[in-house]
């Protein structure tokens, strides 16, 4: 007699391995009538996940130059007897109070340092597991493939915020305390209170962090498609890189509008009276464009490919 059909599809369904794409799907449809094994929901938690990724090296290391940065630079300032007075824009103000020091500190990381910061923490998620061969057993536990993903750029994304987030804070405090609590200067002339200040600076950082959504997004998908984490953080730093370059031949005029990293330093435009708006909506499109078209690529990417490194 031949054997019932739910034993010759146990033994079918056994040759298939958990990291091969769509075997969760068909687990999840096998054996209706048999209580899961497992809760998909409970599986790669998020305490879990922030606890590993705090206790890495690479983050404490990260955060740990964020706060001694504007130290640096504040002590720089002091020795070298403060910015000249026909230094440009944002430099020559830095060292005229709390909120100009933030400025000018978020001005000079915002091109590369921050850059590099959230390459790290978005690049290094997924690529660092295959890296370490644990990707084919978080995906055997099994741990749903999109749930894997959403729990990753959860803690990558929470670790992005908090470093563009702390980095301005602290550098407001710095300044505060080496060159007093005094409200912004604008490079254009007029100063603001101590409300429209706090306001400025914090429009300031939501709009860095939307534009450095592209880098995180495009960090995730080659944090995806690789297994080595440093080719996910350099890959997305060089095109980064390259984009600024492109941006700045005048010869490209109206293609480079659309490049990424065309509207980066449009927060400027805060620091006018009235605000000027117009370029942080276009860069804010333009951001918001490219991180759906990356994220959506990186999952349909890992979703279809089979992890076998």
């Amino acid at each position: 007699m031949s054997e019932p059909r739910t034993r010759v599809s146990d033994r079918e369904l056994s040759r298939f391995a958990a990291t091969r794409r769509g075997i969760h799907a068909r687990l999840a449809e096998h054996d209706a009538g048999r209580a899961p094994d497992f809760n998909p929901r409970h599986t790669l938690r998020l305490r879990v996940e922030f606890v590993r990724q705090l206790k890495r090296r690479r983050t404490q290391i990260t955060f740990a130059l964020l706060i001694v940065l504007p130290v640096i630079i504040a002590f720089a300032f002091k020795v070298g007897g403060g910015a000249s007075s026909q230094a440009p824009q944002l430099v020559g103000l830095a060292n005229s109070g709390g909120f100009n020091f933030a400025l000018f500190t978020e001005f000079a990381t915002v091109g590369f340092l921050l850059v590099v910061v959230i390459a790290l923490f978005c690049g290094d998620t997924v690529a660092s597991e295959a890296g370490w061969s644990s990707l084919r057993y978080l995906l055997a536990q099994p741990v749903p493939r999109a749930r894997l993903l959403k729990q990753k750029l959860i803690v990558a994304g929470t670790l992005c915020i908090a470093a563009n987030v702390i980095l301005p804070v602290w550098a407001f405090v710095v300044g505060g305390m080496f060159f007093g609590w005094h409200p912004a200067r604008s490079p254009v002339g007029g100063s603001f209170g101590s409300g429209p200040s706090v306001e400025r600076l914090g429009i300031i950082v939501v709009y860095v962090c939307i534009q450095l959504l592209v880098v995180a997004s495009l960090a995730f998908l080659l944090s995806v498609s690789v297994d080595n984490p440093l080719g996910a953080v350099g890959g997305a730093v060089m095109l980064h890189v390259v984009s600024s370059i492109l941006d700045q031949i005048t010869a490209l005029d109206p293609y480079r509008r659309f490049l990424p990293t065309h509207f980066n330093y449009a927060w400027v435009d805060t620091l006018s009276t009235p605000i000027r708006w117009d370029d942080m909506y276009r860069g804010t499109g333009v951001a918001l464009v490219y991180a759906a078209v990356f994220f959506g690529w990186a999952w349909l990417r890992f979703d279809r490919k089979d992890i076998t490194s």
